[in-house]
């Protein structure tokens, strides 16, 4: 066996093989699960032959090997060793055995990223092309009706049916039946619901039934995933003690039924409550003394997009042209997604070969104002990487404040957003400070402690 020494100094250095719960790797680490950590000598770990550092992170011990050759160390351990599920003394799959040593942030954080990460091929796709019109109609290119509606097509559609593609991810990493999850979604933004962003804009009525009103869920996240775990849940619990002659019928019809109620019904109407007292939060925050009120709105307003709350924020915007003629929040929110943008780049930077394109990728759509996928991508990965942008953004916003800086229109953001301050230089050279400090700031902050989050990201 070529890497034999490297193994048994491994073995050696962990407390032998019978403390092993787990092993695996990934691209270029060796990871292993012990049952006691504390035998392990960290002095030692770092002198292993062949292994170009050590450290522990999520519960796993990571010996460094590089791409190609931890494949051989690997193989050459289940020699050693047997096989992975011989050696898996918990019964449990290596994910599951992570899972059992994160802490409850960690977990939601890990939990979050499994659901969304698949679906950022599509989100990334999306926000270009929805970047790109934007830019286009704003530079003042004109589309004939034919050519708009294609345009929606290819933009919209991942956007307007996301609880959709989350409602499965979500059903799918519960255990549920990802079609069922399929068919929920689809109930959140189906066609007889008022669609949520026309309800918001002041155009549409909601859907009263029983009293409640119901709008469509498009761009919401948090309810198609609380759809997918109460469907998946249900689903698991009938199925435990209903009769199997009948199962095929009435566990789906039972599992579908109850969690529509749920989400119609309790969550939205909760989802409501929540949206209004936010919206009036950030109106009073913003008139704050200190810039106190710009300091928290820079800082937070990307946790909106993580909610969905932040397509709520357009009636505050319209309320604030109309009466001022001005718009705060524009600035704002870009000084948000760029503080975000910073922590992502930064990110990528203490990264390597096919994490850092994919990084880069995600971070891209940022520049027009789609930062879904910079968010579940990148950022959510790890919370110091998200806190990092939230500094960036509160410098920013700290800078708007200083600036006294608004926009003369709404609907743009970032780099798009320049076309709204063409008519004066001044703004134009304010607004691109403020992107240029909450950029630098949330990129310094990662910086600053990139130890950690290279162990974070592991």
């Amino acid at each position: 066996m070529k890497h034999e020494q490297s193994v048994k100094e491994m073995l050696d250095v962990i407390g032998g093989k019978e403390n092993i719960k787990n092993y695996e790797h990934c691209a270029t680490r060796m990871r292993i699960i012990l049952h006691d950590d504390s035998v392990v000598d960290k002095d030692k770990a770092d002198e292993v032959t062949g292994s170009k550092g050590y450290f522990f992170s999520t519960g796993q011990h990571q010996f460094i090997f590089g791409t190609g050759t931890v494949n051989d160390v690997y193989a050459d351990m289940q020699q050693i060793l047997g096989d992975s599920e011989s050696s898996n003394e918990s019964g449990n799959s290596m994910k599951e055995d992570v899972y059992a040593n994160l802490n409850p942030v960690q977990k939601f954080v890990r939990i979050l990223a499994d659901i969304l990460v698949p679906l950022i091929p599509a989100l990334v796709t999306t926000g270009l092309l929805m970047g790109i019109r934007n830019l286009l109609t704003e530079l003042g290119m004109e589309m004939t009706p034919e050519v708009t509606a294609f345009f929606t097509l290819l933009t919209d559609t991942a956007f307007g049916f996301l609880p959709v593609l989350i409602a499965y991810s979500a059903t799918r990493k519960f255990g549920g039946n990802p079609v069922l999850g399929i068919v929920v979604g689809l109930m959140m933004v189906a066609p007889q619901l008022p669609n949520a962003y026309d309800v918001r804009g002041g155009t549409a009525d909601p859907l009263t039934v029983f009293g409640i009103d119901l709008i469509g869920y498009q761009g919401s996240i948090f309810p198609a995933i609380i759809a997918g775990w109460t469907l998946s849940k249900l689903e698991k619990w009938f199925r435990s003690w209903v009769p199997q002659v009948m199962d095929l019928v009435v566990t789906p019809f039972l599992s579908l039924t109850l969690t529509v109620g749920i989400i119609f019904f309790l969550v939205g109407p909760i989802i409501q409550v929540i949206e209004r007292f936010v919206l009036g939060g950030i109106v009073t925050a913003i008139d704050a003394p200190f810039g106190i009120g710009y300091v928290l709105f820079g800082a937070l307003q990307q946790l909106l997009v993580v909610t969905g709350l932040h397509h709520a924020l357009g009636v505050v915007e319209l309320n604030s042209i109309s009466e001022t003629g001005l718009n705060v929040i524009q600035p704002l929110t870009t000084a948000s997604m760029a503080g975000q943008f910073g922590a992502a780049i930064g990110t990528a930077f203490l990264a390597s070969g096919v994490k850092r394109s994919n990084m880069i990728s995600s971070a891209i759509p940022t520049l027009f104002g789609i930062t879904e996928p910079l968010l579940f991508g990148v950022n959510l990965r790890a919370i110091r990487i998200f806190i990092s942008g939230v500094i960036g953004g509160a410098a920013g916003g700290f800078v708007t404040y200083l600036f006294q800086l608004a926009a003369p229109g709404m609907g743009i953001t970032f780099v798009p957003g320049l076309l709204l301050y063409t008519g004066d230089m001044g703004a134009l050279v304010q607004y691109l400070i403020v992107i240029a400090v909450s950029f630098a700031v949330g990129f310094a902050v990662v910086f600053a402690q990139q130890r950690v989050i290279k162990e974070e990201m592991a």
